[in-house]
């Protein structure tokens, strides 16, 4: 699943360490959220909305959605 986590916590300022503590997860669970090598839990995905105050799909998107909206 694609996202924008890197692009927002840049906007921010914010290390990966720093969104990591804001989330109460683990640095490598940032990183690998941010990289696609992980998606996140539902209940993840909605603190991270809440976080940046954005609705989820504003912040991850799925590649089949991308590819139809491409049409």
């Amino acid at each position: 699943m694609e996202n924008r986590l890197r692009i927002l916590r840049a906007e921010h300022r914010w290390s990966q360490q720093d969104l990591a503590e804001r989330l109460e997860v683990s640095r490598q669970s940032v990183n690998a959220i941010e990289t696609g090598k992980y998606d996140p839990s539902l209940p993840l995905a909605f603190r991270i909305a809440e976080l940046f105050e954005l609705p989820i799909e504003e912040i991850f998107v799925s590649p089949s959605r991308r590819s139809s909206k491409a049409i």
